[in-house]
């Protein structure tokens, strides 16, 4: 189950996960087609990407991608911590140009769904960052 936090530009959605614990540990449901779809979002993964940064400070982005190869991103903190930036490069948006961004970390349960459109691109907090 996944709760909407934010919606800084219409698109860009802040997740957060609920996190069941008990005496063993923790569970949480990182990604549901369903609850995404009642968010407004129809998509199926297509491709499923990792990246590991040694230091903080390591910058990566911005990336984009433009039609007919443009794709949404679903971006989480598997260990350490990233700030992370989206810009709307869409030209017939009303939010054209305008970037959101948001502290994310390993352990906070929450990511960051980017769509099609939007540029990019985030700095590694923390050593040891997989996102």
């Amino acid at each position: 189950m996944m709760q909407l936090l934010n919606v800084p530009i219409p698109g860009v959605l802040e997740l957060q996960a609920k996190v069941f614990e008990d005496s063993r540990g923790s569970f949480s449901e990182t990604f549901s087609r369903r609850t995404m779809a009642g968010f407004g979002i129809d998509l199926e993964f297509c491709q499923d990407n990792e990246s590991f940064s040694s230091s903080s400070g390591t910058v990566r982005g911005l990336h984009l991608q433009v039609e007919p190869h443009a794709q949404g991103k679903l971006v989480r903190v598997v260990h350490g911590a990233i700030f992370d930036v989206a810009v709307d490069i869409r030209p017939d948006s009303p939010t054209f140009g305008q970037h959101t961004s948001v502290d994310l970390k390993a352990g906070d349960n929450r990511a960051l769904w980017i769509p099609a459109g939007f540029a990019h691109g985030f700095c590694t907090l923390a050593d040891e960052t997989v996102v």
